[in-house]
């Protein structure tokens, strides 16, 4: 199932980008096997509930060991893609970085998921989601008005910049590799893949239409006509009208007469345009605001909890989210209408296919059973 059936992916366990770059490739149809860390002798395999890792078969190999790595080469050797995340110069010290493993196989695309890249001074630092969109720029305008940036939960580096371009540029790489014959290496770096994410902002600012301070521009909530507001029960609209037909809209389900207010782009009347807006809001509960827009173009939705996401009409006649393992989480994306991604399997107990697929390797069952009291593979 899916438009990626038939392609064979090996991902190095690791964390947050990564592995949702992976759990992308695993729903549109590829055959994900994660490598993890093989466990402690006697401790207990708790089957994980982490979406991340839907899809997936898994072995355990201890790649600190030579053996481990032969194994690990081996996989490589049939596979057609390569998922590690660790910092430059980790897996070439193990003995399967891009040189060893496209020796072993040259149409292998290997992808590298690091937050700072391959290169460049902070190359070998440790950092996280929110220390890549920091210098990339993307973190500086996300909040309010003379007050501190926000962090926009790890949205932007680990999986918008990080996990999504990895599985854009592996993708890609696959693309060519149809023409060229050859593999090759992706280096997706979260820094660049944020810095990428603002370029419609850096477009604007080139412009003219875009103030470095935070909080005052049309996006960013600046302006009354895109922002939040809370209902009369403690709950949140999020209103984004933008355009002139659509603000009409906003105002006419508010009871608001646009004659007594100021015009909509006047940026020095935006504080009193907001502080009629918000009253309006006020007076009334979010489902009956939900009520008064219906069927409107007034660009106005209720901000919803992750708990009641799934429950929304609309989400739930596309079936946007779906149950896995007992677990309720977004449903496969995008949709394909020759070649449907199957519903994702429930995430696997770390090492639950390793013997199976050791078999597949052409390992004898002695091969195997030394592997395990060796503590290669687990």
């Amino acid at each position: 199932m899916g438009p990626l059936l038939g392609i064979r992916v090996v991902e190095i366990e690791s964390l947050a980008p990564a592995p949702f770059g992976c759990m992308v490739l695993a729903d549109l149809g590829a055959d994900v096997l994660r490598v993890g860390r093989l466990g402690r002798p006697g401790h207990p395999v708790v089957p994980p509930t982490d979406p991340l890792a839907r899809g997936r078969r898994s072995v355990r190999l201890d790649l600190k060991q030579p053996a481990g790595t032969g194994v690990l080469l081996r996989l490589i050797g049939a596979a057609d893609v390569l998922v590690e995340g660790f910092r430059p110069g980790v897996a070439e010290r193990l003995g399967f970085g891009p040189d060893a493993a496209l020796a072993r196989n040259p149409r292998l695309v290997y992808a590298r998921m690091t937050g700072w890249g391959q290169d460049g001074p902070l190359a070998a630092a440790a950092g996280h989601d929110i220390d890549y969109i920091a210098v990339a720029g993307s973190l500086e305008p996300i909040g309010r008005a003379g007050q501190r940036p926000v962090p926009p939960l790890n949205l932007l580096g680990d999986f918008g910049g990080g996990g999504m371009l990895l599985a854009v540029g592996v993708l890609a790489a696959l693309l060519e590799r149809e023409r060229s014959g050859r593999g090759q290496v992706v280096d997706a770096a979260m820094v660049d893949g944020s810095a990428l994410l603002a370029t419609f902002i850096h477009g604007l600012r080139a412009a003219g239409g875009w103030q470095d301070q935070r909080g005052s521009n049309l996006l960013d909530g600046g302006a009354p006509f895109y922002d939040t507001y809370p209902t009369a029960d403690g709950r949140f609209v999020a209103v984004g009208a933008l355009e002139p037909q659509f603000y009409a809209e906003l105002l006419k389900g508010l009871g608001l007469d646009q004659a007594d207010l100021p015009a909509q782009l006047d940026r020095p009347g935006w504080p009193e345009l907001r502080e009629r807006i918000g009253a309006a809001f006020a007076g009334r509960t979010q489902a009956e605001w939900v009520a008064v827009f219906e069927g409107t173009d007034a660009c106005v939705a209720p901000v919803l909890g992750l708990g009641e996401a799934p429950d929304h009409r609309h989400n739930a006649a596309r079936g946007t989210f779906i149950e896995v393992g007992g677990v309720r989480q977004p449903a496969p994306a995008p949709r394909f209408s020759r070649t449907p991604a199957g519903a994702p399997t429930p995430p696997p107990p770390p090492g639950r296919d390793t013997e199976a697929v050791l078999t597949e390797l052409g390992y004898s069952p002695a091969e195997i059973t030394a592997l395990r009291d060796q503590h290669v593979a687990g």
